[in-house]
């Protein structure tokens, strides 16, 4: 582990972001988020963090965590069905995390984004038709990153991280999503 560490170290100096995804394999430890994650907001970088629950106190210092409802839910310790209950375990996660802002995708019910000041942004779904929601959450990580790379405020980012979404469930299997594509979306009306 300390061999993936010090790699992992080496290769913050050659990027301009860092992406987290926790598939709690036992690849990612405490140890190593306690020394990516710090190094990396030094660095100023966004840091976006695809979560499970097991190491969820330990993503403080990401820029956003994108857990699901389910994963949301199961950190807080609480069931959420209303939008108000959302916005309470959003509020209590946030404590959990230390600042961090929060992205809850929810499905076919949109996106519910949480920064540290300021009140909860519901986002709603922008996809018509859902085929497939595989690979779903990894548009949404990717588009977040990218956009806030590219300087995007946080609610910039999650509206087109949510409209990143859309395209990629309507579409069978796992799916890729093109620039145009992203664009077409952007310039559509919503539904």
């Amino acid at each position: 582990m300390r061999s993936l560490r010090e790699r992992s170290l080496r290769l913050l100096e050659q990027v301009q972001g860092l992406i987290i995804s926790d598939y709690d394999k036992g690849t990612l430890s405490p140890d190593l988020l306690a020394a990516l994650l710090p190094d990396a907001a030094r660095r100023g970088m966004p840091i976006v963090v695809d979560p499970k629950v097991r190491l969820f106190k330990y993503y403080g210092a990401a820029t956003v965590v994108t857990p699901n409802s389910r994963e949301a839910m199961e950190a807080a310790g609480m069931v959420a069905r209303t939008d108000q209950e959302f916005e309470e375990m959003a509020r209590r996660l946030l404590k959990l995390l230390g600042g961090s802002s929060l992205l809850i995708t929810r499905g076919e019910r949109g996106m519910l984004l949480q920064e540290k000041a300021g009140p909860p942004i519901l986002i709603p779904a922008t996809a018509r038709e859902v085929f497939d929601v595989t690979g779903a959450g990894d548009t949404v990580v990717a588009t977040l990153a990218l956009a806030l790379g590219a300087g995007a405020t946080m609610q910039e980012a999650a509206l087109l991280a949510n409209r990143a979404a859309g395209v990629v469930v309507g579409k069978v299997g796992t799916a890729t999503l093109t620039v145009e594509e992203l664009l077409e979306s952007v310039k559509a009306p919503e539904v």
